[in-house]
């Protein structure tokens, strides 16, 4: 049985309080995610490349492949929100000029910029096989476990 979203958050902020690595904190939620929440179908995290802070690379995700493993912060869903500093939320990727297709099947996504210390340490990202999947209650949620994350690399 799928946990409520309350649940499913306070299961991650326990997990986090006693996890080794931010690297086995983000697997954790891109799994447990992607189990329990139906309609999130890709959950993984893109990092800031150590190599080169203009691109984010892929991270811990769980669902299909990816081709967009390195992304430039100028491009996509993802770089918007590194560049905006803001959430950004897409019920129809069809429509949006910003979107790089990893899938056809995906119709909408949400990207979570995840900050320590004031500078991007990270994105989640979350796409859906459906439209309009990401009302306001699911963005609360999504922000609320990008958190649990921000919080355990503020104590690195």
């Amino acid at each position: 049985m799928a946990l409520t979203p309350k649940e499913l958050l306070q299961e991650l902020q326990r997990y986090a309080a006693t996890a080794p690595t931010a690297q086995a904190v983000m697997e954790q939620i891109a799994k447990r995610l992607h189990e329990n929440m139906a309609r999130y179908n890709w959950v993984g995290f893109y990092l800031v490349d150590p190599a080169d802070a203009g691109y984010l690379i892929v991270g811990p995700f769980a669902g299909s492949f990816t081709p967009n493993a390195r992304i430039p912060l100028s491009r996509g869903l993802c770089g918007a929100a590194a560049s905006s500093g803001q959430v950004v939320v897409v019920q129809d990727v069809s429509k949006d000029p910003r979107y790089l297709a990893g899938s056809n099947l995906v119709k909408s996504e949400i990207v979570v910029p995840i900050y320590v210390k004031k500078k991007l340490a990270a994105e989640l990202d979350i796409e859906s096989y459906f439209a309009d999947t990401f009302a306001k209650s699911d963005q609360d949620f999504i922000e609320s476990c990008a958190q649990v994350l921000a919080g355990y690399l503020a104590k690195e």
